[in-house]
């Protein structure tokens, strides 16, 4: 903190030369410093001292300094991996004692973490006794838990002892502790770190060793490599959780700038009723997960499950998530990961120190600056060697000397008044060195056998070799590398393993609402006024022809359900209105209401004030046509792909004639044949083929002749195989088989298709049907009746046809719709041969 002014001099500035200058026995000068500025370089030097001592790893060991304390520390203890394992308590006060003057809750908390296969994909320290669990559970205290280093660790401290790396002096300037490890293993790769700095932080993955070693060999064999191609090799993190990473887009940007997101989720399969996760997201704590679970099935923010189990024991994970009957196991799977932490986000920030100084760096700089340090400890290493081996020559050759002349040598000692007088003696008549001499005074008579002596020169020659060498590794570096390469390489295999963590392809990150909805069939509904719903098929029983039915929409007084569209929830429904415009909208985006709820305005779905008159179901638009009809008998036909992306507003999908509007719209193949009915009864059936494609915004032609006062009413696809379902507004109608309509040119003014009499009344809908399928009346006061196609006549085109819904008093018949089995289709089944309908992909 700074000094208060002097008050009686703050005129003029001082500096620390003026202060040392001062005479003795004078006063000291206080300097004179603004506040703010004090303040900034001490809030700068201890935001550097946790940067540098606490928070941040070192790019070359990928440890902090209390971890490499703890490992030296064992290492010094000589806690190895084949000796009997020590006290926590015992370690954790040798730290303490020695190098890391903190306090000891933190020494041992990094001790417990480097010995958690949950936190550690390679765990450094192997444990015996209670080192706490992936539920949260604490280690028991230091004074149980026992520990000893694993072979990894033995490996990040190998030739630690070979002068290849930097001591330092400990807190107190008595011991000396090494600046970094010699790390043979890439430590901040396999293991990754995380830590809050100030000011800054880091969260670097881990790797599996095997991907890692193979991106290390190939960064060396090619220095220019990039981090696609180390991508290659080194794909992804590897959580010691196992678990899955969702897309590759967040891999490659967090490689390539040091700082990116992934998706991590739970390895889960569904069941017929239930979820079994048998792996959690890294650095998930499993108990809170399940009350995270049970808390959002309390709060009803997931309704389809029915009770959670942790059946996890020794062998490995098991979480059994139970699921309601009606609930889709696939569904419910989805909810979760996105509310729950079965799924989470990583955010990868590649922060190390390089040089004692924090850097972003990219995958690539990672593995360049490891295997620099790589580099420096081969060459340090080899250096040492060299001098070493050097010394044992010049000893050895000292004592090939002694043994050319042992006579001569023993005399001489022998006549010597002491050691000093021969090691003199002996430098002077054999020419040796001082350590030489003291050599030969050291030896001992054993040595003067013959077996000794030949082993002694074969040493010397062994040395001479390994000097040549060592002296070869120094000048090439290309051998430097190899020797690199080759630890890597047997590193790779006697450490690697399998990789723990899948990685899915793809750039699908994140879950899209579809895949919350569960895939049924659902009958959608939308009234006179505009109002749409979507309700299960399980809610309408089916009854014998005749019946009375059951009520399909509640709708407001003078208000009645005016179309009925089948689909599955997660296609897309092209709504179009009476005035050509088309609008966009998924089937699972309609409200889902009972059969009594009048459902929600469409208004408020769509942004548009115009009336619905036709919907169509599709999977994907990459392939057939929408074929148009409307009221006044013009047919468009346009491709599919041109409606893929309306505006928010719609797009014009047909220039409509003045007082025209568009009645239905079909998807279809080249090859397929239209019928369009009126309301008169007649019908005209032609080949689609024999209209152009024509844009969007096109008019189209005619394609049927009308006469006065009539209009169309539907449109239907045939089949050779099916029949056309006639119903009239009084609830009457019959089946004709398509090949009472002959086939005509467009444009035509067609045929009888069923009397319109006082009994029946007009033309309301007609369909393709075949048996098998039922069929779906609907009349204007709601009212919906289902009955078998089988029940109901197949007559030519000139009759009335029979009772097919008994109906009140005032109420008529609106539209109906074709239901195959237990599913109600939009379109209609493609059949052997030339039908012309698309496939129907829908399951």
């Amino acid at each position: 903190m700074a000094k208060a002014p002097d008050t009686t001099d703050t005129d003029e500035p001082y500096s620390p030369e003026q202060e040392d200058a001062a005479p003795t026995g004078q006063s000291k000068r206080v300097i004179t410093r603004l506040i703010e500025e004090e303040t900034k370089q001490a809030y700068l030097d201890y935001a550097m001292s946790v940067i540098v001592g606490r928070a941040l790893p070192d790019i070359r060991d990928g440890l902090k300094p209390v971890h490499r304390r703890i490992l030296f520390a064992m290492h010094e203890l000589g806690i190895l991996h084949n000796k009997p394992y020590k006290k926590c308590a015992r370690i954790v006060g040798e730290v303490l004692g020695k190098y890391h003057p903190h306090g000891d809750t933190a020494v041992y908390d990094a001790l417990v973490r480097m010995a958690q296969s949950f936190s550690l994909r390679y765990p450094l320290i192997q444990g015996q006794g209670n080192f706490g669990s992936i539920d949260g559970d604490n280690p028991a205290a230091m004074r149980y838990t026992e520990s000893r280093l694993t072979v990894l660790a033995e490996e990040m401290l190998s030739d630690i002892d070979k002068e290849t790396v930097d001591f330092v002096p400990n807190f107190d300037d008595s011991l000396q502790e090494p600046a970094v490890l010699p790390s043979k293993l890439p430590n901040l790769l396999i293991n990754g770190s995380s830590g809050i700095a100030v000011g800054m932080a880091t969260n670097i993955p881990p790797h599996n060793l095997r991907e890692t070693s193979d991106a290390l060999i190939a960064f060396i064999d090619n220095p220019a490599i990039t981090v696609p191609e180390i991508m290659r090799f080194l794909p992804g993190p590897d959580f010691p959780t196992g678990g899955i990473i969702t897309g590759s887009k967040g891999l490659l940007q967090a490689y390539s700038t040091g700082r990116g997101k992934i998706i991590n989720r739970a390895r889960a399969t569904t069941e017929e009723d239930a979820i079994i996760v048998t792996e959690i997201p890294y650095q998930v704590n499993k108990s809170q997960l399940i009350e995270h679970i049970a808390e959002l099935v309390r709060s009803k923010v997931i309704t389809g499950i029915s009770d959670i189990r942790d059946e996890s024991d020794r062998r490995g994970m098991r979480i059994v998530i139970e699921t309601k009957r009606d609930a889709d196991p696939d569904v419910v799977l989805n909810q979760l990961f996105i509310h729950s932490r079965l799924q989470s986000t990583f955010g990868i920030n590649l922060v190390a120190l390089v040089h004692n100084e924090p850097k972003t760096l990219n995958i690539k700089q990672i593995i360049s600056l490891f295997v620099s340090h790589r580099k420096e400890v081969v060459v340090k290493r080899t250096t040492y060697d060299l001098r070493k081996a050097e010394e044992r020559a010049h000893i050895l050759e000292g004592l090939l000397i002694a043994l050319q002349h042992i006579d001569d040598v023993i005399a001489l000692i022998r006549g010597s008044a002491d050691p000093d007088t021969a090691k003199a003696g002996l430098a002077s008549q054999f020419s040796l060195t001082e350590i030489q001499a003291q050599a030969i005074l050291d030896m001992k008579l054993q040595r003067l056998t013959s077996l000794e002596q030949e082993k002694t020169r074969e040493e010397h020659t062994s040395l001479l070799e390994r000097i040549a060498d060592l002296r070869d590794i120094l000048a090439s570096e290309a051998r430097i590398m190899q020797i690199i390469k080759d630890e890597i390489a047997e590193l790779k295999a006697s450490y690697g393993d399998e990789r723990k963590t899948a990685i899915q392809d793809g750039d699908g990150e994140e879950i899209s609402d579809s895949d919350l909805v569960a895939e049924e069939h659902v009958a959608v509904t939308i009234t006179h006024s505009g109002y749409i719903k979507r309700t299960s098929l399980n809610e309408y029983r089916q009854q014998r022809r005749g019946g009375k039915g059951v009520i399909a929409a509640s709708t407001k007084e003078g208000d009645f359900v005016r179309s009925l569209m089948i689909a599955n929830t997660h296609d897309y429904i092209l709504c179009f209105t009476e005035h050509g415009q088309l609008h966009w909208l998924k089937v699972y985006q309609i409200p889902d209401a009972s059969r009594q709820s009048k459902g929600k305005a469409i208004v408020n779905l769509l942004d548009t004030h115009e009336r619905i008159t036709a919907f169509v179901r599709v999977k994907d638009f990459n392939s057939g046509y929408l074929f148009m009809a409307t009221k006044q008998g013009t047919v468009k036909k346009t491709e599919a792909g041109l409606f893929a992306n309306p505006r928010r507003g719609g797009i014009r999908a047909i220039t409509m004639a003045p007082g025209d509007e568009l009645i239905d719209v079909q998807l279809i193949a080249d090859d397929a044949q239209i019928l369009l009915a009126t309301k008169r009864g007649n019908a005209v059936r032609f080949a689609a083929s024999a209209i152009r494609p024509i844009g969007r915004s096109g008019q189209g032609v005619r394609g049927i002749k009308l006469r006065k006062n009539d209009e169309v009413v539907g449109m239907v696809l045939t089949h050779p195989n099916k029949t056309l379902f006639t119903i009239t507004a009084h609830g009457y109608g019959k089946r004709t088989p398509v090949d009472d309509y002959r086939l005509i040119r467009r444009g035509g003014s067609g045929v009888r298709n069923i009397i319109c009499s006082e009994r029946n009344g007009i033309v309301v809908a007609v369909v393709s049907v075949q048996d098998g399928d039922d069929v779906m009346v609907v009349s204007k006061n709601g009212v919906i009746i289902r009955v078998p196609v089988s029940g109901i006549s197949v007559i030519g085109r000139s009759t009335q046809g029979v009772r097919i819904i008994k109906l009140e008093k005032g109420d008529t018949v609106v539209s109906a719709a074709r239901v195959m089995g237990d599913i109600i289709t939009a379109l209609p089944e493609p059949s052997p041969g030339s039908s012309g309908a698309l496939p129907d992909t829908s399951p």
